[in-house]
């Protein structure tokens, strides 16, 4: 009978041990956590604006159109309308400009410490004009497309190359008699050669030429100097460009 009082207080410390164990086990549950992974976030809500460069020759530039005109500002705007924020696009850009003029003009520009969130290229119809073969082209192209790359921050999906058009469509063509045939087999040339190395990138390669054939010629679809596009056909390229990079920003 003596040792009873013991036996009840050793019972009573036992069930104050097991109260504390359960009640610091549910404490300790972890907690859902709903910040989003760097994964998850999606650019169109991000706060940071979206920069563009685009590189190119006269069809980037945008020869004969206002500057509002052309594919790359007609791009930063249907984008924007879709909630992308982008600031005024970086153009590299000169009329006449080879693959190798390209690249000097790349150099003069000295952005090779920038990154940019998307980057665009089309470059090559002056090589053609020139008569330059698609070999030597396509050494040129490919630098350039690796540096475009390299500008996108490594981001492959958030560069596109866009194909040459068929200036042989155009009424300045017309004018100078030249041969269309022979134009529309050197630029199908050129831009099989492009979209080889492209795709081989990883790198998307939109094809505007074909279309440009139905379309180029019409007056509402020239610039006034009969050679190169107006934006109506400019707004038709920004179309196919915003279609492919809205999903990737």
């Amino acid at each position: 009978m003596k040792t009873l009082p013991f036996y009840w207080i050793l019972i009573s410390l036992l069930s104050i041990l097991l109260s504390a164990c359960v009640t610091n086990g549910t404490n300790q549950s972890p907690k859902p956590n709903s910040s989003p992974s760097p994964q998850d976030q999606d650019m169109t809500n991000s706060t940071e604006d979206i920069t563009y460069l685009a590189l190119g020759d006269s069809y980037t530039i945008g020869e004969g159109v206002s500057e509002n005109d052309t594919y790359p500002a007609q791009l930063a705007k249907l984008l924007s309308a879709k909630g992308v924020k982008v600031t005024k696009p970086k153009i590299i850009a000169t009329t006449g400009w080879t693959t190798d003029e390209l690249q000097q003009g790349i150099d003069a520009a000295n952005i090779r410490e920038n990154t940019y969130s998307i980057v665009t290229l089309l470059i090559g119809v002056n090589n053609q004009y020139r008569g330059r073969t698609v070999e030597n082209y396509k050494a040129e192209f490919e630098q350039l497309l690796d540096e475009a790359v390299a500008f996108a921050d490594g981001h492959a999906s958030r560069v596109v190359v866009i194909s040459i058009p068929d200036w042989g469509v155009t009424r300045f063509a017309e004018q100078q008699q030249v041969d269309q045939e022979k134009i529309a087999a050197e630029i199908d040339a050129y831009n099989r050669a492009q979209q080889v190395i492209t795709e081989g990138k990883n790198v998307t390669f939109i094809d505007i030429t074909e279309k440009y054939r139905q379309i180029g010629h019409l007056e509402d679809n020239m610039a006034a100097d009969g050679l190169h596009p107006s934006g109506n056909v400019y707004r038709y390229w920004a179309q196919q460009l915003e279609g492919i990079l809205v999903e990737r920003l």
